[in-house]
């Protein structure tokens, strides 16, 4: 409110300069027009006239000395009879060799948009200001001393009028010896020519206090209008967002306004960022019952097994006891570090700063660490490294890596030995698609899904129960969306043809980025 009221006394403040600025400008031509006024009087009435009580001129000699005096300036000398008919008009003297042209628009043509604007201000400024409309200035072909009120004032001795109307041009009028002259009426350059172009309208030089109050109480009921349409949608955001913030439960909602602006817009985001953290703290609420599942399996092992110990004295179940216990220790680590990295990644991702990497050098340097595992043995890893700087993509090394080593090392886990592990990059549209193929015993029927939920586990045969958490995927899933990406898994086909009575002959991933 205070705001717009300082904007409001700017402007007035503005109005009033502007307004001084310009009646100055009016009253120095005028003071101009007055003194070429009566020095062109005084040399007709000496040198046009038979003597001071005569009320004829001699035409001709007028004609010379308007041409004289008005050829080299811009102001326009009408001399008018003591019966009102028009005798010189210096616009249409030969000695004055100068050529009026005025362009005007087309018949018919419509004002452009900013000519309509224009006058949209105008009408609105003039509405503001209070000024009076009044007739626009029309010059007649036949001009007579009656179509000028300025001209009958000097006749009866009364002196010019002082200029009151807005589109007509300024004028001074002198009497000579009983002969009324019209000696000066001429525009105030650019502004008389802009205030010609503007018809209907008054001056509006003088801004009286009742016009200022009017200006005041309708700039005040904008202001008010604001306030209602603006800051009070926006406190009521406020006040809802507080009552979320104390609230408890999920009753309390944040309002959405169906509205076309940016309140409505900003009260939708709001209401949409409030859904966001309810589903994140939903996802937390879910991870930690997860969490607490998982520990309890190993920790019920632990507790079983030291129980047994403590009643038993022969060595070897001792032996088969402690095997048990250190299993459940190491699960229980692992377990304890791979949700240790899920609960800090959503931080991570958001933190970390995003950079043009080359997936093709990446996905190479980890084909080439993997190749030298302990357990790879006799499979063997198939990646054709493409050209540097072709494969672009905007992401974070690290946990895109993470991505390709997990994928890689269910693929070794899943292949027999012999068997043949193949990567491809390739470019699909805008986007670049990274297929990890294994030749294993492919996925379960309908696990497609499954397999990217938290805690899912399906594991080959010969390896041992809690080798791994069930977290890899789920964490690939989470990283490859952040960087707007898609991760899916399918089976690969044993027969050409697609039979499904086939058993597979192995799962395929497919990871697809936004390339650069």
């Amino acid at each position: 409110m205070a705001v717009n009221l300082i904007a409001l006394m700017s402007i007035v403040g503005g109005i009033f300069y502007l307004t001084e600025f310009r009646q100055n400008l009016i009253d120095r031509r005028m003071d101009q027009l007055r003194v070429q006024a009566e020095i062109l009087a005084g040399a007709i009435g000496e040198a046009a006239t038979a003597g001071p009580e005569s009320s004829s001129i001699n035409e001709p000699d007028a004609r010379l000395i308007i041409a004289r005096l008005v050829g080299p300036s811009e102001i326009r000398a009408r001399l008018f009879g003591i019966e009102g008919q028009l005798m010189v008009d210096s616009r249409f003297l030969a000695g004055s060799q100068s050529v009026v042209a005025e362009i005007l628009p087309p018949l018919g043509r419509e004002k452009s948009l900013r000519e309509k604007m224009l006058d949209q201000l105008n009408d609105l400024l003039d509405l503001v200001a209070d000024r009076p409309m009044v007739p626009l200035y029309h010059e007649s072909p036949t001009q007579q001393a009656g179509d000028y009120i300025e001209v009958l004032s000097a006749v009866r001795g009364t002196g010019s009028p002082d200029p009151g109307f807005r589109g007509r041009p300024l004028a001074v009028v002198c009497r000579i010896s009983g002969a009324a002259v019209s000696p000066g009426s001429g525009g105030l350059d650019g502004l008389g020519r802009y205030q010609r172009y503007r018809k209907h309208r008054a001056v509006g030089t003088d801004h009286d206090p009742q016009g200022i109050r009017r200006l005041f109480g309708r700039h005040a009921f904008i202001v008010d209008l604001s306030a209602s349409t603006i800051a009070r949608p926006v406190r009521q955001l406020a006040r809802a967002a507080e009552r979320v913030r104390n609230g408890i439960g999920r009753e309390k909602r944040l309002p959405r306004f169906d509205r076309n602006d940016e309140i409505g817009d900003l009260s939708l985001a709001l209401s949409d960022m409030t859904e966001a953290l309810y589903r994140q703290i939903d996802a937390i609420d879910s991870f930690a019952a997860d969490v607490a599942h998982e520990l309890k399996n190993p920790l019920s092992s632990l507790r079983s097994a030291a129980e047994s110990l403590s009643r038993t004295d022969k060595p070897d179940i001792r032996e088969r006891l402690l095997a048990i216990i250190a299993e459940d220790v190491r699960r229980l680590d692992r377990l304890i570090t791979d949700i240790s990295d899920a609960s800090r990644l959503d931080a991570d991702l958001t933190r970390s700063r995003m950079e043009p990497l080359d997936l093709g050098l990446l996905v190479a340097m980890l084909v080439d660490a993997n190749r030298t595992r302990e357990d790879c043995g006799q499979k063997t890893i198939l990646f054709q490294e493409p050209k540097p700087g072709t494969m672009m993509v905007r992401g974070l090394e690290s946990r895109l890596a993470q991505v390709i080593a997990n994928l890689l090392e269910n693929a070794i886990s899943f292949s027999p030995d012999g068997g043949t592990i193949r990567l491809s990059l390739s470019r699909k549209g805008a986007r670049l698609e990274l297929l990890v193929e294994d030749e294993g015993p492919g996925l379960p029927e309908g696990a497609a899904q499954r397999i990217f939920e938290r805690f899912y586990s399906e594991r080959p045969e010969p390896e041992a129960f809690g080798t791994h958490s069930g977290l890899g995927l789920s964490i690939s899933k989470q990283i490859v969306e952040a960087h707007k990406g898609q991760i899916s898994a399918s089976n690969r086909a044993a027969s050409p043809d697609g039979d499904t009575d086939t058993p597979p002959s192995g799962a395929r991933f497919c990871v697809s980025l936004p390339r650069l």
